[in-house]
């Protein structure tokens, strides 16, 4: 029998329930469709680029394990990226010491219509926040990083940070101003 192929407009609910019945297929396109931001989530709670591709790996197999517990009641993204947050965060326990990314590392994106000494400013700009986003609390740092770089709903950052959706905004809110203060105060 050829295993049903599956559209991208195939939503996560349907993926989880043919996952449910053993469709291996469906449980690729779901993990192909939000691995990138499950490695980001990760990434924002591990400051590790190795680490983090771990801990997703190890986040999906405890998805596969737990597709029959998906009760539907948040939606399958969120779910799925609670499991990855507390793997990251259990990861995070077993390691000795907190490792921080080297800010250095991340290849720089050139941009289109961009003089070179612009595109210059521009990533020394990048960085600088980059650096600052990286002091902040887990939680404000998890908010202004889900909230503006993933583009996730207060409910959405709420429910993975492990609070309120108003705890996310405050949080958020808490974040950015911070952010503003260092960036003001390193300029002056």
């Amino acid at each position: 029998m050829m295993p049903a192929r599956h559209e991208p407009q195939d939503s996560d609910d349907a993926l989880v329930e043919r996952a449910r019945d053993g469709d291996v297929a469906a449980l690729d396109a779901l993990v192909s469709r939000h691995y990138e931001l499950a490695w980001r989530v990760a990434l924002g709670v591990v400051r590790d680029a190795d680490l983090a591709c771990d801990v997703v790996q190890d986040a999906f197999v405890k998805v596969t394990r737990a597709l029959d517990g998906y009760r539907g009641d948040s939606p399958v993204r969120s779910w799925l990226m609670v499991i990855v947050k507390n793997q990251a965060l259990t990861a995070l326990r077993s390691v000795s010491r907190r490792r921080e990314s080297d800010i250095d590392a991340v290849t720089p994106v050139a941009y289109e219509g961009l003089s070179p000494a612009d595109d210059v400013v521009l990533h020394d700009e990048a960085a600088r926040v980059r650096r600052y986003v990286g002091r902040l609390p887990e939680k404000q740092r998890l908010a202004v990083t889900l909230r503006t770089d993933e583009g996730l709903s207060f409910r959405e950052v709420g429910e993975l940070i492990g609070s309120s959706e108003g705890s996310a905004r405050v949080n958020y809110h808490h974040g950015i101003t911070k952010l503003r203060t260092w960036l003001t105060e390193e300029s002056a």
